[in-house]
């Protein structure tokens, strides 16, 4: 072996010596991140925005991998926690999902069952009626003798609201033009409530609700179900 193949020799021991030593550095970076960064684990995020108070459903996430030391201790792991639950508050496209971020649907009683109308969002939800809500639901009616007066009726009292649909638009009365936006309500009631909305929904000439404060109970005294404005006067 001449001078020359002994230098190629030596650069090729020396470049298999380097490469080793540059190989065993990646090893040692990899395993101080994986010291530092840990196990991961599955959680969720959320694809889009979630209105709050909207039903919560499994393809409304998409999976992803997280460092188990990054994450929270509120953070979900199982979509199975799902399960009727709906969404406290907004839900922004991209947020991890967090316990902390949704609640029991509100659930029917024994001797309650359910009952849905349609309430014009302009007068009589304003976006404050939420589910859980506690209202009053007012009918006005139309008077159908001329010497008799328009009557306000306090149909159901403390009503308890278990779900807020979407703003529907829907046609005006035929004798109107262009259209309204309402709001599908959802109320736990007794037969004889649910009885009581049904008709005001079918016969009033407007069915209302007036919000309740929480913790209070705002039923009238039998002198105030029923309103006119001559008995005001």
């Amino acid at each position: 072996m001449n001078s020359r193949q002994r230098r190629g020799v030596i650069l090729l021991v020396l470049s298999v010596l380097c490469a080793l030593a540059a190989f065993g550095g990646v090893l040692v970076v990899i395993g101080d991140v994986n010291s530092k960064v840990g196990a991961e684990v599955v959680a969720y995020r959320v694809k889009s925005d979630i209105a709050p108070y909207s039903t919560l459903t499994a393809g409304q996430f998409e999976q992803v991998t997280v460092p188990k030391r990054w994450l929270s201790d509120t953070a979900v792991t199982d979509l199975g926690a799902l399960r009727d639950k709906m969404a406290l508050t907004a839900l922004k496209k991209g947020s991890l999902l967090q316990s902390d971020m949704f609640v029991d649907r509100p659930k029917l009683q024994a001797g309650e069952q359910e009952i849905a109308i349609m309430i014009d969002a302009s007068t009589g939800v304003a976006g404050k009626i939420t589910p859980g809500s506690k209202v009053n639901i007012l009918g006005t009616f139309k008077s159908k003798k001329p010497t008799d007066p328009d009557l306000s009726v306090v149909m159901v009292a403390n009503a308890r609201v278990i779900n807020v649909g979407k703003l529907t638009p829907i046609d005006k009365d035929s004798d109107k033009k262009g259209t309204v936006e309402s709001v599908p309500i959802t109320f736990a009631l007794n037969t004889k409530d649910t009885q009581r909305v049904a008709y005001a929904e079918s016969f009033a000439e407007h069915v209302r609700l007036a919000l309740v404060a929480p913790g209070t109970d705002s039923t009238p005294s039998p002198n105030d179900h029923f309103y006119t404005l001559e008995g005001d006067r």
